[in-house]
């Protein structure tokens, strides 16, 4: 089974592009937390960690809701939507960690995904020049997300429940996660997710700042 507890650390786009993606159904909202923890007793659920994550910076575009651009760890992770399984789980793929200072040529391929423009004139960037410039540009947000995660599996499918601040605001999330899409389906039924939208963390940020 993938480690979902994996470290954080660079990887090209090249190696990147080697990784499977794993398909996400997730959802947001109030009371969720305990609706899964109601159900997940009764599916046989293994827990395995519950970590305090460090803050994290999305960045959201008014361009795209396909790219997952966001930084941890003085790392900045890109993923992009590739497509959705017929149950309506999105695929996102990994596109590579960039390590800070980065180079004006990798920061134009992360603002790229983006789908903006803006004048690049050092040969490096540092993460708190970049945040300051995405702060400056009318098109970009960066919004500061900080997690509490609980994960556990169902027959072997990747589960989560969290609870989440954007800018401060909390609300609740759950997910499942895999390359195993049948089994997904079985673990959101599983732990009453099914009738509940599936909203990743971008469409997530965008409502709770008003992008969207």
């Amino acid at each position: 089974m993938p480690n979902v507890f994996a470290q954080n650390v660079a990887t090209s786009a090249a190696d990147a592009e080697k990784i499977v993606p794993r398909a996400e159904f997730r959802v947001f909202g109030h009371g969720i937390i305990d609706t899964v923890k109601q159900r997940m007793w009764n599916c046989s659920a293994v827990l395995h960690k519950a970590r305090k994550m460090p803050a994290e910076t999305y960045f959201l575009s008014v361009n795209t809701t396909e790219a997952n651009v966001k930084v941890r760890d003085g790392l900045l992770d890109i993923k992009t939507k590739t497509g959705e399984t017929p149950e309506g789980y999105e695929i996102f793929q990994p596109r590579g960690k960039f390590q800070f200072p980065v180079s004006r040529q990798d920061l134009s391929v992360i603002l790229g995904h983006l789908k903006v423009e803006m004048p690049l004139d050092k040969s490096t960037y540092e993460i708190e020049e970049f945040i300051e410039m995405a702060r400056a540009h009318p098109q970009l947000a960066p919004v500061t997300v900080e997690k509490m995660r609980y994960g556990f599996t169902v027959d072997g499918i990747i589960c989560e429940f969290a609870q989440v601040w954007f800018n401060g605001a909390l609300v609740e999330s759950a997910c499942c996660e895999s390359e195993n899409y049948a089994g997904m389906r079985k673990a959101v039924e599983y732990l009453g997710l099914a009738d509940m939208p599936n909203i990743n963390y971008l469409k997530a940020a965008r409502r709770i700042i008003g992008m969207e």
